[in-house]
Formats: C-alpha cells, structure tokens, sequence
C-alpha cells in the first residue's frame, strides 16, 4: 500500500519524524532539546516543521525546521531555569544558558499548532491565542479573545485551561475555530476581531441531566471539548468529555451522535479527507475508570455515515490486557487516508485501508501526544 506521507509526532521527549523507508519506518529524533512537545506540524508547500512546546522548566516555545533535522527555537516566556540560571552563574555555565528576551510573561506551554493562509497560530495553557505572519520567528495575542466577556467563568480541564484545536476554512481567511478545555468552542468570522462562543446543543439532541461537572446540561454539549475537526464548508465534528457531537453549521448547533458508541468517553476524532462522512473515534472507558479501551481491548470505531452508526475496527490492535490511552491530539489521517495515532505507551499504529486493519508501525517511543501527517519532501 502507497505510503504518501511522514509522521510528525510531539512527545514528553521532544519531536520525532517517521518516515516510510521501503522496509518499514525509520525514525528520527528526539528533537527540540527534548523538549516536552505537544504538537508538531508541516506545511506540504514549503516542507517547514514547527514543533510547540514547553512546561515549568523551560518556559513555553516554539521550534522550527527547514528539513526536520535542524531547529530552532522561538522562546515565548521563561520557566523555571531561566529565573534559576539568571541569579548563579554557575547554574548558567553548567546549562550553558544565555539570557533572551520573552515576549510574554503569563504562558506555561504552547499546545496547539495551526497553518493557514500564511499565517501561523498557536494555541497556549492558559488559553491564548497566538499568531506569527514570519514563519514562527515572532508572535503577537489575539486581544479578543483574552478579552472575551465569558473569560473570568471558562474553568480549566485535567490538563489546565488549554486551547488545544485550531481549525481554519480553506476558502476564507477570516474563519478560525477554536477548541478549550474547558470552555468550549469558539469561532470567529472576521479574522480574530471578535469570537462567538458555540456550545449549543441543537433541538434534535436529547438533553438528559448528568452529575459529572462535564456533561451535557442546560442545551449545551458541555464545555470541555476534547477535540475537534472538520469536514467541507461547515461541517464539525466534535469528540467532547462526555460524548461524539457533529455541526452541519459551524458549531452554532451541535446534534450528539454518541449512539452506538461503547463509551462516552474518549479523546481522538479524524475525518476522512475525501468522505466527510467517514469518521474514526478511540473511545476510552471513562474519565474516572482507568482511561483505557473498554474491556482492555483496543478498537477504533469507524462510521461512514456522518456518526450515524458505528463499527468497531479490530484487526491489528491488542485485545486483552490492553491500558494505553490515546490522547486528544494524537490521531491523524494523509491525503491517501491513510489513518494513524499513538498512544501513552510509545506505540504508534497505522491503517491504509481507512481504518479496517491495522498495524504497529513504531514502539518504544515516548508518550505521544500529538500525531500529524506531512506530504513527502
């Protein structure tokens, strides 16, 4: 089978690059440092990577790379070894650490990376939207969006108050959607100047009353949305806390399409490239219950009509005594439909026949965090 593409993947060790090598995959790295790296992405016209990244120690940043081997580092806000370097010497010998000037003070990580239109965005813990119109070398805040009149009740999620998806409309510049856990969906159709926030349940959807904080109540889907892609003009789907969800109108309503689903719980959704009707979940068994595939058995469940039904996809993947998770951005499809993730044990699995059978393609790996595909150079 045609393997059109390469795998770019953030982990808790920096970004790796997998490449299709005639005999299986060959795989490059740890870059960045090593670096905890959440997502990495390319752009198939001009081959540049951009890896973003970050935590406690070293502040929040993104790299950057002509040809996935050599990178280069974008600093957006200083951690825990700048403050502790800058005041000893002998700490800043040691890590051979030089003093940059930040832009930003209040960012943890960058989590989410997006390309459109020349333009490059990123997404940051605690939710900020961020843009780059050189190529990552320097950022400026979406002001609207920090100041959006929801702000002061948005709550953070397990992983704190993330913007973790970034969506963009092909055909027009000015439409942005965003995902944060946990506030929801927001869009904006004019460029960034103002955001709508859209969690509406539509009327075809059932509302039942749940105890988890995360649930579904008041005619909305619930605020923490896991993940979210789309499909042609303003189709949506959504993989929320607490159930699958789809949008034919760019998220203003939103109908539930769990039914059929083992669980209501899960991070991953990919959409095919070609067939917007043809979707992959991972469903997971509970937020509280382990967060592993339903009787320990793995399975990606595949609908091809919209999520109106679904089929569970095993052949391939480890049944029985099986506890990895796949997180919320580590699912991925090519332009071949090829479909991919990782998981939190370092594997990754491969289907190139749009999900009926897969294979494991990489093990040993870090935790993967995020998957994505790019054109081969």
């Amino acid at each position: 089978m045609t393997r059109s593409a390469r795998l770019l993947l953030g982990t808790t060790k920096g970004a790796f690059v997998l490449t299709p090598d005639g005999k299986g995959w060959s795989v490059s790295g740890p870059h960045c440092d090593g670096w905890c790296i959440n997502h990495v992405i390319g752009d198939p016209d001009s081959g540049m990577v951009w890896a973003g990244g970050g935590g406690d120690w070293p502040g929040a940043g993104v790299w950057r790379s002509a040809d996935g081997e050599a990178w280069e580092l974008s600093k957006l806000s200083n951690g825990q070894i700048d403050e502790w370097a800058a005041s000893d010497p002998e700490t800043a010998a040691f890590f051979n650490w030089e003093p940059v000037e930040v832009p930003f003070e209040d960012l943890k990580a960058v989590w989410s990376l997006h390309h459109a239109h020349g333009v490059l965005y990123a997404g940051t813990n605690p939710a900020t939207l961020l843009s780059s119109r050189d190529g990552g070398k320097t950022w400026e805040r979406n002001a609207a969006l920090d100041g959006h009149p929801s702000r002061e009740s948005w709550n953070p999620g397990a992983a704190g108050l993330v913007l973790h998806t970034l969506l963009s409309d092909p055909g027009h510049a000015d439409k942005l959607w965003l995902g944060i856990s946990a506030a929801g969906v927001f869009a904006t159709e004019d460029g960034g100047n103002s955001w709508e926030r859209r969690n509406r349940l539509s009327n075809d959807t059932l509302c039942t009353e749940h105890h988890h904080p995360a649930a579904p109540r008041n005619g909305e889907t619930g605020h923490c949305v896991h993940n979210m892609q789309r499909g042609p003009g303003d189709l949506l789907y959504q993989q929320n806390h607490h159930g699958t969800y789809r949008s034919t109108d760019g998220g203003r309503t939103w109908s539930d399409i769990t039914a059929g689903l083992p669980s209501t719980f899960g991070f991953p959704i990919a959409v095919h490239p070609q067939d917007p009707d043809t979707i992959w979940v991972l469903p997971l068994n509970g937020d509280a219950a382990g967060r592993f595939p339903p009787d320990a058995s793995a399975a990606v469940w595949k609908s091809t009509d919209g999520g109106e039904t679904w089929k569970a996809k095993r052949d391939g993947l480890p049944q029985g005594a099986c506890f990895f998770t796949v997180l919320r951005q580590a699912m991925a499809t090519d332009a071949a439909a090829g479909v991919y993730f990782g998981t939190n044990s370092g594997s990754v699995f491969a289907s190139f026949d749009e999900g009926e059978s897969w294979s494991e393609i990489a093990r040993h790996l870090p935790t993967i965090l995020s998957v994505e595909t790019l054109s081969l150079w």
